[in-house]
């Protein structure tokens, strides 16, 4: 099977390796407009010139040259690659969010459907081998009814102050809110979890820390000049530093530079955007968010997002009216009414983040979609664009309660 890439950073390159990994695909088109992100990727993969592009339009003008379109550019530049490779019977695999607004999330699902292409969005959290097991002992009925769930995604708080404060998805102008941004996997997740219709939706968060107004006395623009930074956790030589010490880790410092000496990430941090103070950022996207959810029959679940903790697998806690699961990711404890306790440990995949495939979800996801588009079986696919822009309206939904102080009904539900 063939695949071409749209958009060569770091999701990109992921994306490409786990194709490569299955055995059953090639990278044969990449379209990138950085130089640089484009010949690492080509390179990795022995993409034919034929294959190579600056900007994927240029792909419109020729005979399909893939099976399948991996779609990895920024969240607002999704819906024309999508919609326009789709209607010329690319295959998608569409990274989250499937776009940054209602409408265009609904025309990537009609454009896929009227061209009979499959679309697979890339919620990883349901196919890591933890969530099947989860959802495995959910459907067996062994705690009987899901009463209520409780889900909290620690973002972790270096991650949130790279990602979220210095860098792609610190603006909402630029990119989408947090809770889109971030979080729409885990408004899925509890979705496929508990295999009901969201009705009613409350939401309260801000961003509490990553203000001017917190900025210690003293502290400089950037982390290099800063005479408090020994003292501050959000320390950029702190965070980025040691990561050389794993040279088998790519990213975060794939995101930085592609020197991976001391001297080429001081100097990333002396010039670019993630030595920039946290405190003195342009980043307008809340650091903490809680949201409450009522699904049909009355089941209700709360989610928290924060940047202050670890940065680890989600916690989650499972209700029901036969006995209750706890889950930290890794290890699933059952408590059974009338039997008693029972540890369930799903074979181990690696940790939360990125660069260690986000426990698993990444590769498996992966090999889903080559296998349903090798198959024909859309069955494989988890997260079709339905389901997903089902989950993405529950998300606005969210988000316009915490910005008006609301109980939001989803429509369709009154």
């Amino acid at each position: 099977m063939t695949v071409a890439i749209v958009g060569a950073g770091s999701r990109g390159t992921a994306y490409a390796a786990h194709a490569a990994t299955t055995g059953r695909a090639r990278v044969v088109v990449v379209a990138e407009p950085r130089p640089a992100a484009r010949k690492a990727l080509v390179d990795a993969h022995d993409v034919p010139r034929a294959g190579v592009f600056e900007d994927w339009r240029d792909l419109l003008a020729q005979p399909r040259l893939a099976d399948v379109a991996v779609i990895t550019t920024q969240d607002q530049s999704h819906v024309e690659p999508a919609v326009e490779l789709a209607r010329r019977g690319y295959h998608l695999l569409l990274e989250k969010p499937m776009a940054t607004t209602e409408a265009d999330c609904e025309e990537i699902v009609r454009a896929t459907e009227d061209a009979g292409v499959l679309l697979a969005v890339c919620h990883v959290l349901r196919y890591t081998p933890y969530s099947r097991a989860l959802k495995d002992i959910v459907d067996s009925g062994r705690i009987g009814d899901i009463v209520s769930v409780e889900h909290l995604e620690p973002v972790g708080w270096w991650h949130h102050a790279h990602s979220y404060v210095r860098g792609n998805w610190r603006r909402e102008d630029e990119s989408t809110f947090m809770l889109m941004a971030k979080s729409c996997h885990d408004v899925d997740w509890l979705a496929h979890v508990i295999g009901r219709r969201a009705v009613r939706v409350s939401s309260f968060g801000g961003l509490y820390e990553f203000r001017p107004e917190r900025k210690p006395e003293g502290a400089a623009e950037r982390c290099l000049d800063c005479a408090v930074e020994p003292e501050c956790p959000y320390s950029a030589p702190r965070i980025y530093l040691p990561f050389l010490a794993e040279p088998d880790r790519v990213w975060p410092l794939s995101v930085l530079t592609a020197d991976r000496t001391e001297e080429g990430v001081r100097n990333a941090l002396r010039h670019g955007p993630y030595g920039r103070c946290v405190y003195a950022c342009d980043n307008d996207v809340v650091d903490h968010q809680v949201v409450n959810i009522e699904y049909t029959g009355g089941v209700t679940a709360s989610f928290t997002m924060t940047a202050f903790a670890p940065v680890s697998h989600r916690k989650t806690r499972v209700f029901g009216t036969r006995g209750s699961i706890e889950g930290d990711g890794e290890t699933i404890t059952v408590h059974d009414f009338l039997t008693g306790p029972d540890v369930v440990r799903p074979r181990a995949t690696g940790g939360a983040t990125a660069d260690d495939g986000h426990g698993g979800g990444d590769q498996a996801l992966v090999d889903a979609f080559i296998e349903a588009v090798r198959t024909g079986d859309p069955n494989l696919i988890l997260t079709n664009g339905r389901d997903s822009l089902e989950s993405h309206r529950l998300v606005w939904a969210a988000e316009r309660a915490r910005r008006t102080g609301t109980v939001v009904t989803l429509e369709g539900t009154r």
